[in-house]
């Protein structure tokens, strides 16, 4: 079974960057599309990104899209999410996840992560 540790959240200032990452344990990683959701505090989670199990496609929030970029390597088994341009409205938990990436762009989660802390300050 697959297992996800995140990494890479803090404290940042609006406008500055930080890279999530997630390292993956288990031999089936490659197979699985990979998404980040993030919650914020009195709000649901919600859908950040997604990337299918080559790397090939990806879909994004359109709250997102254009300043994050997610990306996979699968030697390493590891994801990421680059964050740029940050925003006070981007703090929340980061959480990194396993799921089945559909053709229409759907992504369903089915494995997550403890998730890691994203702070960014106005």
């Amino acid at each position: 079974q697959v297992q996800l540790v995140e990494s890479g959240g803090g404290l940042v200032q609006a406008g500055g960057s930080l890279r999530l990452s997630c390292a993956a344990s288990g031999p089936t990683f490659s197979t699985y599309a990979m998404g980040w959701f993030r919650q914020a505090p009195g709000k649901e989670r919600e859908f950040v990104a997604t990337i299918s199990w080559s790397g090939g496609s990806t879909y994004y929030a359109d709250s997102v899209k254009g300043r994050f970029t997610i990306s996979r390597d699968n030697a390493k088994k590891m994801v990421y999410l680059q964050m740029n341009s940050l925003k006070p409205e981007d703090t929340a938990v980061y959480y990194c996840n396993v799921g089945r990436l559909y053709s229409s762009g759907s992504y369903d989660p089915v494995l997550w992560g403890q998730g890691t802390q994203v702070t960014v300050s106005s």
